[in-house]
C-alpha cells in the first residue's frame, strides 16, 4: 500500500511540474506583461495596453494585483487557478471580461496610484468608479 502511494505522489509531482513548465508557469510568478498573452484571449488587452498613455508608467500586475506581497500573490494564485479551469474546459466568455473582484482590485489601484488627484475630486465619497468616466483608460483601442 506504502509503495502505491509513493508512486500516486511520483505521477502527480511528476505531472504537476511537467504542467508548470509547459505552461511557463514560472512565468506568473514575475511581472512582465508579456505573460499575460501566454493566452491568445489576452492579445487584444496586451495590444491596446502597449499603445495606451500607461505602457511608460504601469505594467499588468500594476493595475491588475495588490501592491502588497501576500495579497499580490493570492490573486496571481486565484486568478491562475481559475484562468487554467477555463482555458483547458473552454468555458470562458470571449472577449475576456474582468471579474467583480479584479475589478475591485484595479479600482483600488488607481486610487492609489492616484490618490491626490482623486482626494481633489470634489464630493467624491468612493463610491464612483474610477472607469465610469475612464472605461478604456489602460487598454485605449
Amino acid at each position: 500500500m506504502k509503495q502505491w502511494n509513493a508512486i500516486s505522489l511520483g505521477v502527480l509531482v511528476g505531472l504537476g511540474s511537467f504542467t508548470f513548465v509547459y505552461a511557463k508557469g514560472y512565468s506568473y510568478l514575475l511581472d512582465d506583461p508579456r505573460t499575460c498573452v501566454n493566452c491568445h484571449v489576452m492579445r487584444d488587452q496586451y495590444d491596446a495596453w502597449q499603445s495606451s498613455s500607461h505602457h511608460t508608467v504601469a505594467v499588468c500586475n500594476d493595475c491588475h494585483t495588490p501592491h502588497a506581497l501576500v495579497p499580490k500573490y493570492w490573486v496571481k494564485a486565484t486568478n491562475g487557478m481559475r484562468h487554467s479551469a477555463y482555458f483547458t474546459l473552454g468555458n470562458f466568455h470571449e472577449p475576456i471580461r474582468i471579474t467583480e473582484s479584479n475589478r475591485r482590485v484595479a479600482e483600488h489601484s488607481c486610487v492609489y496610484c492616484h490618490e491626490r488627484l482623486v482626494r481633489s475630486i470634489q464630493g467624491h465619497d468612493g463610491s464612483l468608479r474610477c472607469v465610469s468616466c475612464h472605461p478604456r483608460v489602460g487598454h485605449q483601442d
